[in-house]
């Protein structure tokens, strides 16, 4: 196995285990592998079929995180971990929601955006 694969700890798993759905009828495939995955994708901003081979067939990635999503398993886990770390002295910002259209940067309504206000006073 590649060097630069993510992979759940037996902690880790001891401790998510408790959020995962009973199975019902077949037995599901490797937890680990497959969460694994589901994270290294998500991690590194991949296509699902760009994860690595090491972790399955994409589609088994894609289709457990798709049921366990619609079934809240995953926002129970981050609450729980989000619950379970109280450290008030560190704040995170999600840069996606900083983005704003170019448009958005105009100045008092002027047309041009920033570019032409910041260029000093017009000369008529």
């Amino acid at each position: 196995m590649s060097d630069n694969l993510f992979w759940l700890t037996d902690a880790q798993m001891e401790g998510l285990s408790a959020f995962f759905p009973k199975s019902r009828g077949r037995a599901r495939v490797d937890d680990r592998r497959v969460l694994s995955g589901i994270v290294f994708v998500n991690r590194n901003g991949l296509r699902w079929r760009d994860a690595s081979a090491a972790y399955g067939p994409s589609k088994t990635l894609y289709n457990r995180w798709v049921r366990w999503s619609r079934m809240g398993v995953f926002a129970r886990i981050l609450v729980a971990l989000a619950e379970a770390e109280q450290d008030v002295s560190t704040i995170m910002i999600d840069a996606t929601h900083l983005k704003t259209h170019r448009t958005a940067s105009s100045l008092r309504g002027q047309k041009g955006g920033a570019a032409a206000s910041s260029a000093g006073p017009r000369v008529a």
